[in-house]
């Protein structure tokens, strides 16, 4: 018998399984997949790393965090920097000065306030209904129209005047010559990619691939003191009290023959006729040099369960739901319920690491095992 059995081996299951393997525990990894890694699994191809479920850019501003990640691979000095296609018009992302000069001619700082407040001051919106009149109000109609309204209503499925304001309580605005996309003091990719940072994790720990636990549960149940799960919380229970809705993700990768397709990593396709919301350029998060690229067009889709999900829908609705299935969860004997699926809860990647690290000190201190 295993002291853990890890349901799931991405980032949270990986470092939940490190670090009990470390405190002398015996641990089993199971994954549904093919491959271990979960999200942040890359496939080389040409020598170029490809990010197989999307953009995946580790941030922190936690040190201890950044530490941590750094004892298993370095990180190189990527940063972020996005850009947004609007109908062949190039904006730099996030909002800055760069794009307030492209937009609208302006020179300085001030000029780019006055203009978002004139704008502001026009729309005349005091309480805003949804998320069209939340985003006017905040940055204007001419940021919103060109770089927010098309972009959100794919990446939602929705018209932005049918989301509630509350998905967008703020929105980032510089008035410098800042393309940094995140504030955040440390940033990268692994040098060597993200499957460098797993196998470091999972060193020396099984981990048994192409295995639902759920359909084998009665299998495995019994074989550790102590489950710890990180797939779909509602899934687990077998949807018993509804289904928790997700947005999915579709993509389509091409191998080209030329060494620089669009020079960027991310370029955002911020018009509503274009069905994808992103094309990816993987080699120039490791600043590749490749005579050959790769691509990947990332389009949003529904999702039906049963399908990898992505991104959860923040609305009462699923909030209600989940916190049910919270309740359901508290009430498991020996089983831990942790990660952004099993939390229902959109993580950055730091955050899982943080939530795992927290989660190993607390199974230590209460001798869950």
């Amino acid at each position: 018998m295993f002291d853990y059995l890890i349901v799931g081996s991405g980032l949270f299951g990986a470092v939940v399984a490190h670090e009990m393997k470390k405190a002398g525990k015996s641990v089993l990894v199971l994954e549904r997949r093919s491959h271990q890694g979960g999200n942040v699994y890359c496939e080389e191809r040409d020598g170029i790393r490809i990010h197989q479920y999307g953009a995946h850019i580790f941030h922190t501003s936690d040190k201890k965090v950044w530490d941590y990640v750094n004892r298993f691979v370095e990180f190189n000095h990527y940063i972020n920097s996005p850009v947004a296609n609007y109908k062949g018009e190039l904006y730099n992302l996030p909002f800055n000065m760069n794009t307030f000069t492209k937009m609208w001619g302006v020179v300085t700082p001030a000029e780019a306030a006055a203009k978002i407040a004139q704008q502001r001051k026009e729309a005349g919106i005091t309480k805003p209904k949804n998320l069209e009149e939340q985003a006017i109000s905040l940055i204007g109609t001419d940021i919103y129209t060109k770089l927010i309204k098309g972009y959100t209503e794919k990446q939602w499925g929705r018209r932005c005047t049918e989301l509630p304001a509350f998905i967008i309580q703020r929105l980032p605005v510089r008035y410098t010559f800042d393309n940094n996309y995140f504030n955040d003091r440390y940033q990268g990719i692994p040098m060597g990619g993200y499957n460098k940072l797993i196998d470091g994790l999972l060193e020396g720990i099984e981990v048994r691939t192409g295995v639902d636990y759920l359909q084998h549960r009665e299998e495995y149940h019994g074989m550790a003191k102590t489950i710890v799960y990180t797939g779909p919380i509602d899934e687990y229970f077998g949807y018993c009290l509804g289904t928790l809705e997700y947005r999915g993700l579709r993509f389509e990768t091409e191998r080209l023959e030329e060494e620089n397709h669009q020079g960027v990593a991310v370029m955002n396709y911020t018009d509503r006729e274009t069905p994808w919301t992103r094309i990816i350029e993987h080699k120039h998060f490791e600043f590749g040099t490749q005579p050959v690229t790769y691509v990947t067009k990332e389009y949003p889709a529904d999702w039906k369960p049963g399908e990898e999900a992505y991104y959860p829908v923040n609305n009462e609705r699923n909030q209600a739901l989940y916190a049910k299935y919270a309740e359901l969860a508290a009430k498991e004997e020996n089983v831990v319920f942790g990660g952004r699926l099993a939390e229902y809860k959109y993580y950055d990647m730091d955050d899982v690491v943080g939530s795992a690290l927290e989660k190993t000190a607390l199974l230590k201190r209460i001798h869950v095992v």
